[in-house]
């Protein structure tokens, strides 16, 4: 059994799957697709990789503002978590995800990975950091 981290954008959709004891979250790959309104690839490829890896639940990041309100891809998020319940059948738990993407970027930063590069890793390290706050939470039994 497995979970799977996403951090979902306008354009890619990060993701992360945990390891089989659920005790780290691994990042795992980034989708992109050319329009934030085109979904039909993006939740084949989570369907697949759900499969591929026995998903049992889906972590989604939960874009909320830095005072506890909520963000402006409220709306989108939820949308794109009821497609998501829809295609994959799987329980998708909403996780607050702020500061998630400053994390990945300072951890790319540490790493010493050129500006350029990052983008290409922010949201999947994200992904993992949105997986891993729930896993920590699950462990100590909250």
């Amino acid at each position: 059994m497995r979970i799977m981290g996403l951090d979902y954008g306008s354009k890619t959709v990060g993701v992360a799957m945990s390891d089989e004891l659920l005790i780290t979250a691994q990042v795992l790959e980034t989708i992109t697709r050319k329009e934030e309104n085109k979904l039909r690839r993006t939740l084949a490829r989570i369907e697949e990789l759900a499969k591929e890896y026995q998903v049992e639940r889906i972590v989604l990041g939960y874009p909320k503002n830095m005072n506890n309100t909520l963000g402006e891809r409220i709306e989108r998020t939820m949308e794109f978590k009821e497609a998501l319940e829809r295609r994959t059948g799987l329980p998708i738990i909403l996780w607050d995800e702020r500061l998630t993407t400053v994390e990945a970027e300072r951890s790319l930063m540490e790493c010493n990975v050129r500006r350029e590069d990052r983008k290409q890793y922010v949201d999947r390290i994200a992904a993992a950091f949105i997986l891993q706050g729930y896993l920590d939470r699950i462990k100590k039994g909250e």
